[in-house]
């Protein structure tokens, strides 16, 4: 067994509606964006998941195409010890692949209250 496959997974965090939101989608898409949590929980990362440039290091974006419709969550794993999910939707837009601007500022807000939430977390934990 390789060293991902041992670690006990890393606590997994949702931010706003993002749970409700992954609960909404297809089971197909639900279930590739739960393996791909799964996987960062254990250290590793999914086939799937993109590094989501705008916002800089550490922040992942899964994407999954179901029947012409494009669903994303986007975690990060910056934060050490727990994986956050900040945001998942389904991508209206069928202008172009990049991430509506809506969504990447609705990302940063929530990371931003991951960071507070982690911040906290780790004063209490620390």
């Amino acid at each position: 067994m390789d060293d991902a496959a041992k670690a006990a997974p890393k606590p997994l965090i949702w931010i706003g509606d993002s749970r409700e939101m992954v609960r909404s989608f297809p089971d197909t898409v639900r279930s590739e964006v739960g393996v791909a949590l799964y996987q960062a929980q254990l250290g590793g990362k999914h086939v799937s998941a993109k590094p989501l440039r705008d916002i800089g290091s550490g922040i992942l974006e899964v994407v999954s195409d179901r029947r012409g419709d494009t669903f994303r969550a986007v975690y990060t794993v910056r934060l050490a010890g727990r994986v956050y999910v900040l945001h998942a939707f389904q991508k209206k837009s069928k202008m172009g692949i990049a991430t509506p601007k809506p969504e990447i500022e609705l990302v940063r807000q929530r990371l931003k209250r991951a960071i507070e939430i982690h911040a906290a977390w780790e004063k209490q934990n620390g």
